[in-house]
């Protein structure tokens, strides 16, 4: 039986109002599904936060010597939220961080970062100052895409220097090593980040220096504005549990 040649293809109004019920039902129910997740999340960081789950009191720091915060830029310009998850950080007892965004949003911040986290000059008797006042100690670097990009030319140039300036060397196939070489050469070269802490929009490192990530574990936090102290409890205690078979 042949078929009208514009039975195919065609869409009538009643067909255009049951697409749109589908659209919206299946919005509702993704709405839905989020906002019962947010709720789930939002509980598991108070029962965390507040020691009710005591598999998180005690944390193995010595696993995280290095901690990476990666920051959306429209994020990063929230001072106040970026101190706030700092000073989590340091109430937790993490003692280095790399902040970045691929912007350098957090670099025009540094020196207000600095004196907030700087250790202060104490005299041999520290008991006598008041806690509350003493400020908090962290070591901190401040990393944007750009510096990626520098580091990675000036390393390219080493390399051509060594290797093709002179028609007699051998030019070899270029590796992860012969980087890592040059950038030692150029004294470019930063610890790994044991652990990458990602808050913003997006599921990935935003730029974040790939050479500098090869064995880090990253985990994305959500959006900064909505940062939950218990939930990064979770996140280092779940990376301290995971066992890595390598040797650095």
């Amino acid at each position: 039986m042949d078929m009208p040649e514009d039975s195919f293809g065609r869409i009538t109004p009643s067909d255009s109002r049951v697409f749109l019920l589908v659209w919206h039902v299946v919005h509702l129910v993704l709405r839905v599904l989020y906002l019962v997740r947010e709720i789930l999340s939002t509980v598991e960081s108070y029962l965390i936060a507040n020691g009710l789950l005591t598999a998180y009191e005690h944390l193995n720091l010595d696993r995280v010597k290095y901690l990476g915060v990666v920051i959306d830029s429209d994020e990063a310009r929230q001072t106040s939220e970026v101190i706030e998850l700092l000073e989590w950080l340091s109430d937790i007892g993490i003692k280095k961080v790399c902040l970045y965004d691929r912007e350098g949003v957090l670099k025009k911040s540094k020196e207000v970062l600095m004196e907030k986290f700087s250790s202060a000059t104490v005299s041999n008797d520290d008991s006598q100052i008041d806690p509350i006042h003493r400020k908090k100690q962290m070591d901190f670097e401040f990393v944007s895409v750009s510096d990626g990009k520098e580091a990675v030319a000036k390393a390219a140039n080493v390399l051509f220097k060594k290797y093709y300036l002179d028609g007699d060397t051998e030019k070899p196939f270029f590796t992860e090593t012969y980087l890592t070489d040059a950038l030692k050469t150029l004294g470019a070269v930063e610890p790994d980040p044991d652990l990458l802490l990602i808050y913003g929009p997006a599921r990935c490192h935003l730029g974040f220096p790939a050479w500098r990530i090869r064995y880090t574990e990253m985990v994305h936090m959500g959006s900064l504005k909505n940062k939950k102290y218990g939930l990064i409890l979770k996140a280092i205690h779940k990376f301290t549990k995971v066992k890595q078979n390598y040797d650095v």
